[in-house]
């Protein structure tokens, strides 16, 4: 299943806008009451209405209708070779998030991508599978993502790569001899894998995604079909700017990995993510 339904992408770009419900209704022509049902989720759109709302929310109707009307959902992404990406589940308050460790095969250095909110699940991982772990990388600071850094780093203090802007952020913070604020462009090495700094403000102010050889590991500024929410609602230009020029302009076989929801490639994306 996807992160986000039709009625939340048609929220998340109207509060990113600044827009009235109204406003939109009467743009796309539609009753207000129609476009409330709607952004519900208490009935299915019509094809007329995506398109309609699309157009008037600058989303791709197209692409939004893929969604809406014909249930895409992302083809499953198939293994990566040059490296080891395990997958780490979690919930915070019954809702699912996901975390990752990405590590070299060759010399078995890893690092963790954001908690999960699952930190024993990590260390676990990182021990069943012989993984020396150098890094902790978040994306970005929200407590779903960081949530139990301090148990992992009570057992493996290794530096921590955060967004300067979000690092007020942390509930719970590492020592300043650890803390480690990421540059756009430059990277932590793995052994011979490479794991690269791509800063995309919008979600947050100081959201990061990082790039390995086969994909991308991004947070919440990225869901297969979505983004996540800006927070504060002013940075929408601002993550709009992020997934078009830095995800989508990626290569097309690229994974994927996002927070919340399935992996999805740079490809679907630019075929069905409307707003992209």
């Amino acid at each position: 299943m996807l992160e986000d339904d039709f009625c939340d992408i048609i929220k998340k770009a109207r509060t990113g806008l600044g827009l009235k419900v109204e406003d939109v209704a009467m743009q796309a022509r539609l009753e207000a009451s129609a476009l409330r049902e709607l952004e519900a989720g208490r009935r299915s759109p019509e094809r007329s209405e995506v398109r309609a709302i699309a157009s008037a929310l600058g989303l791709d109707g197209a692409k939004l209708a893929s969604i809406a009307c014909d249930a895409w959902t992302p083809a499953a992404i198939e293994h990566v070779s040059k490296h080891t990406v395990t997958t780490i589940d979690g919930d915070i308050g019954g809702y699912a998030v996901k975390g990752y460790i990405v590590g070299d095969t060759e010399s078995g250095e890893a690092a963790i991508i954001d908690t999960g909110y699952n930190p024993e699940a990590m260390l676990m991982a990182l021990e069943r599978e012989g993984l020396r772990l150098k890094a902790v990388c978040l994306t970005h600071g929200h407590h779903d993502h960081a949530g139990g850094l301090d148990q992992i780093l009570s057992r493996l203090p290794v530096p921590v790569y955060i967004g300067e802007e979000d690092w007020g952020m942390l509930q719970w913070k590492p020592s300043g001899s650890l803390r480690r604020f990421v540059q756009d462009g430059e990277g932590v090495d793995l052994g011979k894998l490479h794991l690269r700094f791509l800063a995309t403000p919008g979600h947050t102010p100081g959201g990061v995604c990082y790039r390995a050889p086969e994909c991308v590991f991004v947070g919440d500024t990225l869901f297969a079909g979505s983004i996540g929410r800006a927070n504060p609602a002013s940075l929408y230009p601002t993550h709009l700017q992020s997934v078009r020029q830095k995800l989508l302009t990626l290569p097309d076989d690229l994974a994927l990995f996002p927070g919340h929801g399935p992996a999805t490639t740079v490809a679907q994306e630019k075929a069905h993510n409307p707003f992209g």
